[in-house]
């Protein structure tokens, strides 16, 4: 299960689990992996929820035994964003965009680094990314302005993830 979690890179159990019909096949092809075949029984047949139980050691060894995220102040606010995915969309017209952080950190978080923000319209994949020089709800507000200007179409509605930086009540005009 390590393998294929990591060919993933490290994802959650749950898209784990739906990517695994393509994966192993695809890890098998390529001499990658080479399960017998109750294994590959076994593997096809798993739950998400015994992915994350088989990883949870690895995890915490991959993670040098940090949690990924902070409990307290924010956890309130990440419990009352509705969780989503590309099929809860229901083919959207242009304009419905998907808004994620990535920060470029290397191992560690410590300290002021780069953040890129990644805006994907869900209609036609366009994708725009956006440079931010620190994770902060106001420089996030003037980013989407000018995002705005890169898209040849209005922005009709943005879905962010349940980052704090991109927990505000700012609405972008």
């Amino acid at each position: 299960m390590t393998a294929l979690w990591e060919a993933l890179d490290r994802v959650c159990g749950k898209r784990l689990n739906v990517m695994i019909p393509i994966l192993l096949p695809a890890l098998e092809q390529h001499g990658r992996l080479k399960p017998g075949l109750a294994d590959r029984d076994r593997v096809f047949a798993i739950t998400p929820a015994t992915i994350d139980r088989l990883l949870v050691d690895v995890r915490g060894a991959a993670s040098g035994g940090r949690r990924r995220r902070r409990a307290g102040f924010y956890s309130t606010i990440r419990r009352k964003v509705p969780i989503r995915t590309i099929n809860d969309w229901n083919s959207p017209p242009r304009g419905f965009c998907e808004v994620d952080m990535v920060a470029h950190a290397g191992t560690s978080v410590a300290g002021s680094f780069i953040q890129t923000l990644t805006m994907v319209d869900i209609a036609t994949g366009w994708t725009e990314w956006l440079a931010l020089v620190r994770r902060d709800g106001s420089l996030v507000v003037e980013v989407m302005k000018r995002a705005q200007s890169l898209f040849p179409w209005l922005l009709r509605g943005v879905d962010f993830d349940n980052d704090s930086a991109l927990m505000n009540d700012v609405v972008v005009p």
